[in-house]
């Protein structure tokens, strides 16, 4: 073995073993006391025998040690009661199987199974936590904690990452599927003539569509007041070869002048036949996509085509990826603008829940009432935990386990039986003697 390898061997720690392993450091620690007080109550018991042992043999010679010899046979009995009362919750004291010792490994199921009903019926009633919510103030608390920018800071952080984790986990042909098969539920399979014909009767009837009259007459006014060559080109490219070419110019200037002041004439008078022949046509196309199987038909031939055009598909495809870029890309800087925007708004909504009663009222009744809800249909499930886990543990498990939380304390009874005891031996010894002596 080479110098490195048996300095490593030196430098590593022992691995845990016996009663410590498999035991957190908390519950290490716990074992210590436990071994601590398990000697000090240990040691006031022996101290009891030895006192009791030296009295016992001097009483004659000196009759006052009886009472010492009292005090200290009871203290002994009180030890050992005691110590076979708490032994008999863990173990099979000296290994006898004496009946009602190791009650904890033998009935872990059954204590359990009483610990979580105890639980259900004490810690997860409605009452309680509705009392309990009510006496927190929810809506206060965590108002006051987003209200403080470091912890909206903290929280836009972990949520970008758990965001960047799942994106990170999507596949790309996985949304794009579900994104199509919701586009095919909510679009393509359900028949919208009648809701865009509704929609387009209501706009009609209210003139809001002359607004876009209006926007599409002024641009055209504006493109044929900007560009009469190209106008008067288009119109040349339909006349007949043969015409002559002045005679070309001439209906060229002729048509684009008439255009010009026919679209400046619907422009300016709002009762304008045009106008009024469109809202006719309007009026009349919203009528049909409620009403006419014939126009739905259409309508929904178009709708289907356009869905299943590929280039549609395309450009689906672009979008989520060009959507998922920035997300990432946003997500991922800390001085991004969406990531301001959400500390921002967690620090005003933290302000608000401490300013705005109303809006905290509504925050811890909803709270409330949900919490009460997972209550009164899961408290079951709940405490089910318990008794499953306990369940599940093996027998010395439990009982090293519960004995770690509490055999601290337990070892106390051990030490008040030993000095109850001593004060109980000699009262009794005291009244005796004194019986004996008004007797006599």
């Amino acid at each position: 073995m080479s110098g490195l390898s048996r300095a490593a061997t030196i430098a590593a720690p022992p691995a845990t073993s016996g009663p410590e392993a498999g035991l957190t450091p908390g519950e290490v620690v716990k074992l210590h006391a436990l071994r601590r007080m398990k000697l000090i109550a240990t040691g006031l018991l022996v101290l009891m025998a030895l006192i009791f042992a030296v009295s016992f043999a001097l009483q004659g010679r000196y009759p006052w040690l009886q009472y010492v010899r009292a005090a200290s046979e009871g203290g002994m009995v009180g030890a050992l009661a005691d110590w076979f009362a708490v032994s008999a919750l863990f173990r099979h004291p000296f290994g006898l199987k004496i009946p009602h010792t190791a009650i904890i490994p033998t009935r872990k199921n059954e204590i359990g199974a009483s610990l979580g009903e105890f639980v259900e019926e004490n810690f997860l009633s409605e009452a309680v936590v509705r009392e309990k919510l009510a006496s927190v103030g929810v809506s206060r608390v965590v108002g006051s904690w987003l209200a403080t920018p470091k912890n909206a800071k903290r929280l836009t952080d972990e949520l970008a990452s758990a965001a960047q984790g799942a994106m990170a986990l999507l596949s790309d042909d996985d949304i794009r599927t579900v994104i199509e098969g919701l586009a095919r539920t909510h679009l393509v399979d359900r028949d919208w003539s009648p809701e865009i014909g509704s929609l387009a009767e209501k706009i009609v009837a209210s003139g809001h569509h002359h607004l876009a009259v209006d926007l599409l007459i002024d641009r055209a006014e504006e493109w044929l007041a900007r560009n009469p060559e190209a106008f008067t080109e288009l119109v040349s490219k339909r006349l007949p070869s043969w015409i002559p070419s002045f005679v070309d110019r001439i209906v060229d200037e002729r048509v684009y002048y008439e255009a010009l002041k026919f679209v400046q004439a619907v422009q300016h008078d709002p009762n304008h036949r045009l106008r009024l022949a469109l809202d006719d046509y309007l009026r009349q196309l919203a009528t049909d996509l409620q009403h006419d199987p014939v126009m739905r038909d259409r309508l929904e031939a178009a709708k289907a085509q356009l869905i299943d055009d590929p280039r549609l598909r395309e450009i689906a495809s672009l979008a989520w990826q060009s959507l998922k870029d920035a997300l990432v890309s946003s997500l991922a800087n800390p001085d991004s603008p969406l990531r301001h925007t959400a500390e921002s708004t967690f620090i005003d909504t933290g302000l608000r829940l401490q300013t705005d009663a109303l809006l905290a009222s509504k925050v811890d009744a909803w709270v409330a009432n949900a919490a009460a809800h997972l209550v009164a249909n899961y408290r079951h499930d709940i405490a089910a935990v318990i008794s499953e886990t306990v369940e599940r543990w093996d027998g010395a498990e439990t009982s090293q386990k519960i004995e770690l939380q509490v055999g601290k304390d337990l070892q106390f009874i051990r030490i008040n039986g030993t000095v109850v005891g001593s004060l109980a031996g000699l009262a009794i010894f005291t009244v005796a003697q004194a019986l004996l002596a008004l007797a006599g």
